[in-house]
């Protein structure tokens, strides 16, 4: 699907799309079609069946207008994406005070952006590592970015962290993701296959040439009722990396240059 993006997508109508420069009226196109009403109904789309499952002739079947009325607005599935990445990343809240300085903010925006992509599965896909462009996309990233304005790193540093926050909320969303869909495909909880496995986990392993991991993994595999748990990984990950930052604020608050540059 992304590859599909980057080959199809036009930069020049996604962005006249995104910030609405052009937008033909509805007369002829459907009652009270627009740009907007499409991409929602498109999210809604994603959100209840998944990207897989959107088309244009999809969008315009829930429309109920003919899927060339669609394309008068949107000229494709590709560009179609780009302005649904940009409305749903505009429903993030933007709290004006979150308590517990810069370490406190990025943990709410690490929260925010995890609840986002689980609410919106699809948008761990639809993402790629060139951005869109778009209004929301722009103020999301000038909000997130005063967490960190006023804590000694410069531009690129401030850059640095905010994509090392934000990527590890988005791995923590697609590691839940594949745990979902693994569910759905085999009918059988995480719950379920720990208490199948574990077991035997425990007594190859004990028998075995294993013993720590046998060790390990059941006491591990105890703990989150599974063999992999998102929430604890989320949790203990997000505290290491804000751990890790900590650690080059102190050094720019000492004074100290980066480290890997010379003087």
């Amino acid at each position: 699907m992304s590859k599909e993006r980057r080959r199809k997508a036009d930069p020049a109508r996604s962005l006249a799309l995104l910030w609405r420069t052009r937008e033909p009226a509805s007369r002829g196109a459907g009652p009270g079609l627009s740009v907007d009403r499409i991409v929602r109904t498109a999210i809604e789309i994603a959100d209840a069946e998944g990207i897989d499952a959107l088309t244009m002739r999809r969008v315009s079947e829930a429309l109920g207008v003919g899927t060339m009325s669609v394309y008068t607005y949107v000229p494709g599935k590709a560009e179609l994406l780009d302005v649904m990445v940009d409305a749903v990343l505009g429903d993030l809240p933007r709290p004006a005070d979150v308590p517990g300085g810069w370490r406190g903010r990025l943990e709410r925006i690490a929260r925010d952006n995890l609840a986002l992509y689980r609410s919106h599965p699809w948008l761990v896909r639809a993402e790629t590592t060139r951005p869109v462009l778009g209004p929301n996309v722009l103020a999301k990233y000038d909000y997130e970015l005063h967490a960190v304005a006023d804590i000694g790193l410069d531009d690129v540093e401030m850059d640095a962290v905010l994509t090392l926050v934000l990527g590890h909320a988005k791995s923590a969303a697609r590691a839940a993701l594949d745990v979902a869909e693994l569910e759905r495909e085999t009918g059988m909880t995480d719950d379920q296959w720990w208490q199948t496995h574990g077991p035997w986990l425990q007594k190859f392993m004990t028998a075995g040439s294993f013993p720590l991991a046998a060790r390990v993994g059941t006491a591990a595999g105890m703990a989150h009722g599974a063999a992999y748990g998102p929430d604890h990984a989320f949790e203990f990950g997000l505290q290491r990396v804000l751990d890790g930052i900590s650690v080059v604020v102190a050094e720019r608050a000492a004074g100290e240059p980066e480290r890997g540059k010379t003087l």
